[in-house]
C-alpha cells in the first residue's frame, strides 16, 4: 500500500488503539521506509512500512495488524 494515499486516515490496530498516518520516513542509515503515526494523546511512533500494513496471527487467524477506518 502507498503510505501517501493513507496519510490523515485513521487506523484501528487489532489490539484497539487508534491511530492517524502523518506520513512516511526513511530510516538515516538504512533506508528502510517507515510509516510515522500519532496516537490521540498526540504521540509521534514509526513502524516499519511492511509491519504497519502487514498482518498478525491471533488465534491461529491471519489479520491486519492496523486497519483503515477512514
Amino acid at each position: 500500500m502507498d503510505t501517501y494515499n493513507v496519510i490523515g486516515c485513521r487506523f484501528k490496530h487489532y489490539k484497539g488503539g487508534l491511530y492517524k498516518v502523518i506520513g512516511e520516513a526513511i530510516h538515516t542509515e538504512t533506508e528502510e521506509k517507515l510509516v510515522t503515526y500519532e496516537d490521540l494523546d498526540g504521540i509521534l511512533r514509526a513502524r516499519p512500512k511492511d509491519m504497519f500494513f502487514g498482518t498478525v496471527v491471533v488465534d491461529g487467524k491471519e489479520i491486519k495488524r492496523f486497519t483503515k477506518i477512514n
